[in-house]
């Protein structure tokens, strides 16, 4: 065990009676491919090495009791219901909106008990929220012989998310996180769920993470905005094409025939999402080859388009991708996660990571009087017990 799985498991004996399962559910980064899943477009996710830690046992109360080691020690119960409410408190909301979940799919979830802790910085764009959700339904469907799949998880979770919580996201953080692989990253397609793995292990280059700590809450009106908007393209669209349901059913000559049948907005809107399906099948091929340098440029052209066209970036996002666009030692650059703050994920040479980060500090300092957070992050398995006896 490492430190956090033993602080999560010595917190879960000194409060509950009971010998847990413990379960590590991994954040994710997008190499590229943002906003598309909803779009049931591409996607290039991994898991990586910073995750939330659960222990998980049922219990005989009829309730669910959780404790989250890192909200300031915060403890909630709430009984085994038909129908589950939002709790008031925050971070229980996506445990209890599994629950509601699998209720509604026809499960019956006894009461359980589960404390959790992570290293995911939480607002950055890691998707805490999903490895929290693949956590919980993960555990609890070992807990009740549930015999859910991976892909049965993520659709439980992406759920909670869209339902109980109100975030309308894609299924690409939960699918990730599920399904992570050490050294591979994973080209999803989000309408189909088929997925490949591609390698991603190169010795010479790391993956930094530069968090402007601006923090915005996802579930506010921006995000779903988007969604909505490319619903409404969708709809237009579809008064030309019936057969379209989705911008992935929408080639580029027939949005450009009919921009001028949208607002401007909607047009740039749809536009972005059909070029960035088509750069994260380039970025695959860039891969296959080795030539992170032109990976590395599809990087900075999804986040102009996201900064440009889909409109979901700020300021301080922008800084810190315009400062690397000098730096020899930054293959590639753009924000990660949903926007409007967060994290940027760059590609840097290894041995120079040290310079990499102090001159991205002085440069953001000047420029926004912040100081930015560096993660360097690894990518790592998805979801799954740590120890496999009830211990």
């Amino acid at each position: 065990m490492n430190r956090l799985q033993s602080e999560v498991m010595s917190s879960f004996k000194r409060r509950f009676n009971s010998k847990p399962l413990l379960i590590s559910s991994p954040g994710r980064v997008n190499l590229i491919g943002e906003h598309t899943d909803y779009n049931n477009g591409f996607v290039l996710p991994a898991a990586i090495d910073k995750s939330i830690t659960l222990a998980i046992s049922p219990n005989s109360a009829k309730m669910i009791r959780l404790h989250s080691v890192d909200m300031n020690n915060e403890y909630c119960e709430i009984p085994i219901s038909d129908k589950y409410k939002k709790t008031g408190i925050h971070w229980a909301d996506y445990v209890i909106g599994v629950v509601d979940q699998l209720s509604i799919a026809g499960f019956n979830i006894g009461g359980f008990d589960c404390v959790f802790g992570g290293d995911v910085p939480i607002g950055a764009g890691l998707s805490s929220s999903a490895a929290l959700e693949n956590g919980v339904v993960f555990g609890l469907s070992k807990l009740f012989a549930l015999d859910l799949n991976l892909i049965d998880m993520a659709r439980i979770a992406m759920s909670a998310e869209n339902n109980f919580v109100g975030m309308q996201c894609g299924i690409m953080d939960q699918f990730a996180s599920l399904h992570g692989k050490q050294n591979s990253v994973i080209k999803l397609d989000c309408k189909t769920l088929d997925f490949e793995y591609f390698p991603f292990a190169f010795d010479d280059v790391c993956i930094l993470l530069c968090d402007t700590t601006v923090r915005r809450s996802l579930t506010g009106s921006d995000y779903n905005t988007r969604r909505q908007e490319c619903d409404l393209g969708v709809h237009v669209l579809s008064q030309f094409d019936p057969s379209i349901q989705s911008l992935r059913d929408v080639n580029p000559e027939l949005l450009q025939l009919h921009k001028y049948d949208m607002f401007e907005v909607i047009y740039r809107r749809c536009k972005y999402v059909l070029d960035e399906n088509i750069r994260v099948e380039a970025a695959c091929d860039h891969l296959l080859t080795g030539n992170l340098k032109d990976f590395g440029a599809k990087m900075y052209e999804s986040h102009y388009g996201l900064k440009n066209d889909y409109e979901v970036s700020c300021k301080e996002l922008d800084i810190l991708v315009d400062i690397t666009e000098t730096m020899d030692d930054v293959l590639g650059a753009r924000m990660m996660g949903g926007g409007f703050g967060g994290c940027t994920i760059n590609l840097v040479k290894r041995e120079n990571i040290s310079d990499i980060t102090a001159k991205i500090r002085s440069e953001y300092h000047s420029a926004t009087g912040k100081d930015p957070v560096f993660h360097v992050v690894n990518i790592g398995s998805g979801t799954h017990i740590v120890d496999d006896e009830m211990a």
